[in-house]
Order: C-alpha cells, then structure tokens, then sequence
C-alpha cells in the first residue's frame, strides 16, 4: 500500500473513470477540477479525517466545498456502488472472497415491513378515578 492511500493508481482509475456520469459542456462558472484530482481529495479527507472545510488547497484537489459536492453527485449517479459491485465480482472470480466470513446487515437488506406489532400492555398510568355522581 502507498504511502498516500488517497492517492489514486492508474488500474483503479480505469475501472472508475467509465463509472462517472458525463459533465455537462455548457456548465457555468469556473472550468471545474479534474474527476481524478477531485477523488483523491474526496478520499484525502475520508482518510485523514478533517472537516471539508480543511482540505488544504495546496494539494491541488480543489476545494472541500468542491469534492463534497462531487461526492454527493457520484453518489447519487451510482458510481460508487457500482465500483463496489465491480470490484466484488473480480475478488470473487479470482477466489479473493471467504464468504463464510460474510454478514448480512440491515444496511445492505431491506427491512421487512409489516412486521408482528408487540401485544398490547395494560396501562399502568395513574387514571382518574369513575365518576360516581
């Protein structure tokens, strides 16, 4: 492993790089940052846990603001699920996967809905007496 982990090789860049949606040729403002730059800062501040706002623009990833707006667009296109599901299937072809070790969690299955409500408890809250007049 690299000794920048956020750093991203040309192999994975390769498998990523088709994943991402198209921008669009007419877009306002400033030419925006290159999706590679834009990632490795993405994963710079996922690894290294600072705030968006602290990404050092020295680095030449653009800014915080930048790549977490660019992290909520890849997100919401899919990429990163799809490179998920890509990079799954090649572990599990080449063998790389001990699925005896996999789990299941709510985060990946749906909960059922509808489930068996609990059975009705006897209140035992303070009641106002009967009316006895």
């Amino acid at each position: 492993m690299s000794n920048k982990p956020w750093m991203v090789d040309d192999e994975l860049w390769a498998r990523i790089e088709p994943l991402l949606p198209a921008w669009p040729e007419r877009s306002p403002g400033p030419r925006p940052v290159d999706d590679r730059l834009c990632l490795q800062g993405i994963l710079f501040v996922l690894y290294t846990g600072i705030t968006w706002q602290q990404l050092p623009p020295e680095l030449g990833f653009g800014s915080g603001q930048t790549c977490w707006r660019r992290l909520g667009r890849r997100q919401k296109a899919g990429v990163f699920e799809a490179l998920h599901r890509i990079l799954l299937a090649e572990l599990n072809a080449a063998g790389l996967i001990d699925w005896t070790r996999a789990r299941v969690d709510a985060s990946h299955v749906r909960a059922k809905k509808g489930a068996r409500q609990p059975a009705r408890r006897r209140s035992t809250a303070a009641r106002p007496a009967a009316n006895t007049t």
